[in-house]
């Protein structure tokens, strides 16, 4: 029997999760070391995952199957395509620097900083070996998530992963909270408690599609039922398929997430600490976009095309709104979290411009804005740790005293724009050329979105960055430390080389757009071209 490698990128975080929150209360530089090395461990199985993937291969490959529930037809079955290499890969790179960027976000506050003993009391019942466990919990369920070729396991996967996130979010906030403790820990359990309502009730209505995609297919194996479709011997009928998709996509754009289903994402980012911004955003979110691809496109094709139209309208409201939003947002995090919409929205109209050009960009850009949003994410994070505030007004003149800080602010503010040279701007600009492609209206429409970016992020820079030093608390920050440098510096470079040279991660990705644009029988429609007279 060959080595279960998925089954082992999966294992490791989840084990190594177990490991930490065992590690005895007065031994919490004992709980992050051993969450680092766990969480470098699963990066290096992602590698060896990525090594071992042959772009021209199958369309699955190191696969593994093993009966579940029998009686139920459940079986727990893994294999990764492209798409799912580049994610969980994005997922592994992301997860250590999210480590080191919360290596004390969940350490007790000091005595001397003006902490009360109700916070210090809280402390008590959230230690720091939790935090950290539920970082590495929520990596092992997201990674499986993007191995899963049983949508019953991926359905379970899909919840279950919201029971970390919500502790991380309602147990973890940020401190740098206008207010009182109370109104703190109130505005925290409010957006811990919406972000679970809105992915449950979601992912309640997916559990009766699931459930319904048994009653016609049978089983509950992505392969199988793609193969049967393909030869004929299942057939849906429209109304039902719909039905089906409509169920599936639902919950998947709660998670991702769409207009109008998106208004937890802005109270999840505020509330939570930079680095568990990051773990929503640019890990989690990127679930929904995938299972879209995998699940929606490949299970329902005719009602894919069907429900395009709408789709691609909620997408382009999603961008334009959200940038919107963003422009007049004065907390640094919630413009960051209103962007994501907006970036979510050219992710969602690529994946339905049914285009090669559109799917590839869309899945470049669920890699891409991982990173970027990464880094602009934890260095605002940063910086925000330093001055104890969100609010864009309480900075200026940051470059001033801090210009190491401000430099990777303003290079992950232009990465967010899809600044030309950065990688952003390749997933982006595919997204448009196919979407025009085939839709040219709404890939008219969609470029204001662009402008919009434009605006919010040069006006953020220039409000915090630029001017004259506002007050004596930003006159005294200092620059980034070693250990922020060593979470920024990586996703820079990788920022500039991705965008400089896209080419590894396209020859992973393509084969599996391909496969996904025969599933809805599309092919990409030609130039029109006046012959020569």
């Amino acid at each position: 029997m060959s080595f279960p490698l998925l089954t082992a990128t999966a294992a490791l975080p989840a084990l190594g999760a177990i490991a930490t929150a065992a590690v005895p209360a007065g031994r919490r530089t004992a709980a992050k070391w051993l969450a680092l090395l766990v969480s470098v461990g699963t990066l290096v199985l992602a590698a060896v995952i990525a090594v071992r993937f042959e772009p021209g291969g199958d369309r699955y490959q190191l696969t593994e199957s093993h009966a579940w529930i029998k009686d139920f037809g459940v079986r727990y079955e893994l294999g990764v395509d492209g798409i799912g290499v580049a994610l969980i890969a994005l997922t592994a790179v992301l997860i250590p620097f999210v480590i080191l960027a919360g290596w004390h976000d969940a350490d007790p506050s000091p005595a001397s900083g003006g902490e009360t003993p109700k916070e210090t009391k809280n402390y008590r019942w959230r230690p720091t070996q939790g935090f950290f466990a539920l970082i590495l919990s929520v990596e092992a369920m997201v990674i499986l998530s993007f191995e899963a070729t049983d949508v019953f396991l991926f359905y379970i996967l899909f919840e279950a992963m919201l029971i970390p996130m919500y502790f991380l979010i309602g147990g973890f906030g940020d401190r740098a909270h206008a207010g009182t403790d109370e109104n703190a820990a109130a505005q925290r359990s409010y957006a811990a408690v919406k972000f679970l309502l809105y992915n449950l009730v979601g992912g309640l209505i997916m559990l009766a599609a699931v459930i319904g995609l048994y009653v016609v297919a049978g089983n509950f194996s992505l392969t199988e039922i793609a193969e049967a479709r393909a030869n004929g011997t299942l057939e849906m009928a429209t109304n039902t398929e719909r039905l089906l998709f409509l169920g599936f996509f639902f919950a998947f754009a709660v998670k991702a997430p769409l207009w109008p289903l998106h208004t937890w994402l802005p109270n999840a980012m505020g509330e939570s600490t930079a680095p568990v911004a990051v773990l929503i955003t640019a890990v989690v979110d990127k679930v929904g976009t995938f299972a879209m691809l995998r699940f929606c496109l490949g299970l329902f094709p005719e009602a894919s095309e069907w429900a395009t139209p709408v789709i691609l309208a909620l997408a382009l409201i999603s961008i334009v709104y959200g940038a919107l939003l963003a422009v007049g947002q004065r907390d640094i995090k919630r413009l960051v979290a209103y962007a994501s919409i907006s970036h979510f929205g050219f992710i969602i109209m690529g994946i339905f411009a049914m285009t090669t050009q559109g799917q590839s960009g869309a899945t470049l850009y669920m890699v891409n804005h991982g990173i970027s949003t990464a880094a602009l994410m934890l260095v605002a994070g940063f910086l925000i740790s330093r001055r104890g505030s969100r609010l864009i007004a309480d900075y200026g003149g940051v470059q001033k005293v801090a210009p190491i800080l401000a430099g990777t602010f303003l290079i992950g503010g232009l990465a967010t724009l899809s600044l030309p040279g950065l990688a952003p701007f390749v997933s982006e600009f595919l997204v448009l050329v196919g979407t025009f492609a085939r839709y040219p209206v709404v890939g008219i429409i969609a470029t204001f979105g662009i402008v919009l970016a434009a605006l919010y992020t040069l006006v953020l820079y220039q409000r915090t960055m630029t001017g004259p030093v506002k007050e004596e608390e930003v006159r005294t920050l200092p620059d980034l430390r070693l250990r922020e440098l060593v979470v920024v510096t990586p996703l820079i470079a990788l920022l500039i080389f991705l965008g400089v040279y896209p080419k590894p991660l396209t020859d992973i990705v393509n084969p599996a757009v391909e496969h996904t644009m025969s599933d809805v029988q599309k092919k990409d429609p030609q130039p029109e071209v006046e012959a020569a007279k």
